[in-house]
This record gives structure tokens, C-alpha cells and sequence, in this order.
């Protein structure tokens, strides 16, 4: 029974009408008699996954967490901010990835802290066009090295989102993934639980 938990990469239903969303391309990939359970929220951000925990199946045997990318978006702002010099810029930056590995250990704590195995996906890309892509994708490797450090060091396994989601077509929109990049996705989460692959 794998679990989904984290945000719209997961939830992504209402950004892909009439066609099919992570989870039931999830369902269509595991084995017969395999479940998948959908607990991520559109919008949430880390400390979110937290209730999402609560509401647990107690048959639960693989949970998958994608969670990152609105803790990132609510950091926005710091684009906009007047700095004297680069390092000036680059220590913002720090500060919020400092707080983010906070909030992003203790939620991977309470997960991995309920004995299944478990996958951490980065955040991946996005798709916006340039110069604004490379500014995004660079502030975003400072939330994502929390990611890849915390699931290193615990042993688990990381779903590389950045390079599964790597075409214009992969998204909906600049910051949900299409019901391909969903089937992308799926396919990667379906051979960790199958133990068949460690992601990518």
C-alpha cells in the first residue's frame, strides 16, 4: 500500500481535466492487489505533511514524499529585495535554506520515524522561460541540496524529480506537472516500491 503525502506534484488532478492524475497512474503501474493512497494537498507546504501523517492507512507499507516547492514559492519575495553585492544576495538565500532544513528535517523525522520505506523527491525545475528559469533553478538547488542531505543521510531513497520532469511537456503549467510528466513520475515511484529501482 503506497502512500502518497506533500503537495500538488502528487495532487495534481485539478491541473490535468480529463485525463488521468499521479495517483490513479500510479494505481494502472503496481502490481495486482498493490494500493495507492493519495494524502498530499494542493498547496502544502512541509510542516503540512505532518497532518497528512496523521490520517496514515494502518496498512500502509511505502510512503512517498514530495513536498518543497511552496516553502520555496513563499521565498519569492527575496527576488525583489536591494542588495549592496552578490554575497549580500547569497546570504539571504542561506538564511532561507537554513529555515527550510529545519522544517524539512523535522517533517522527514516523523516520516521515516514510522518504520516503512521511504522516498524523498526533489523539487524539481519548473518550466519558465529564460532568464527567469536559470534565477529559479539556481535558488531552488539550495532546497534541494536539504533534500538530497537529509535522504542520504538517512538512508532512504531519492526520487530525482529534476531529472524525470525534464521537457516543456512534463508540465501543466510552469509549476504542476502534465498528466505525462504524472506518468513520469508514477513509473518511478512504482519501481521503488517494487524495489526495483532506487529512482533516478
Amino acid at each position: 500500500h503506497v502512500v502518497l503525502l506533500g503537495d500538488s506534484i502528487f495532487d495534481n488532478g485539478s491541473y490535468v481535466p480529463g485525463e488521468p492524475d499521479v495517483v490513479r497512474q500510479l494505481r494502472a503501474l503496481l502490481p495486482a492487489g498493490w494500493q495507492a493512497s493519495l494524502l498530499a494537498v494542493d498547496g502544502a507546504v512541509t510542516s503540512g505533511v505532518e497532518r497528512q501523517l496523521a490520517r496514515l492507512p494502518a496498512d500502509a507499507t511505502h510512503l512517498v514524499v514530495s513536498v518543497g516547492g511552496n516553502d520555496a514559492l513563499g521565498e519569492s519575495h527575496l527576488f525583489a529585495r536591494s542588495c549592496r553585492n552578490v554575497g549580500e544576495g547569497v546570504a539571504l538565500l542561506a538564511e532561507a535554506q537554513a529555515a527550510f532544513a529545519a522544517r524539512y528535517r523535522a517533517m522527514a523525522a516523523q516520516v521515516f520515524g514510522r518504520g516503512l520505506p521511504v522516498a524523498l523527491c526533489t523539487i524539481y525545475d519548473a518550466n519558465y522561460a529564460p532568464p527567469q528559469g536559470f534565477v529559479v533553478t539556481a535558488a531552488l538547488s539550495l532546497f534541494n541540496d536539504v533534500i538530497t542531505r537529509t535522504a542520504f543521510g538517512q538512508g532512504l531513497t531519492l526520487i530525482d524529480l529534476r531529472l524525470i520532469c525534464s521537457e516543456p511537456a512534463d508540465y501543466a503549467n510552469p509549476i504542476e506537472p502534465s498528466s505525462r510528466g504524472g506518468a513520469k513520475i508514477a513509473a518511478a515511484i512504482a519501481a521503488f516500491a517494487a524495489g526495483t529501482g532506487k529512482g533516478s
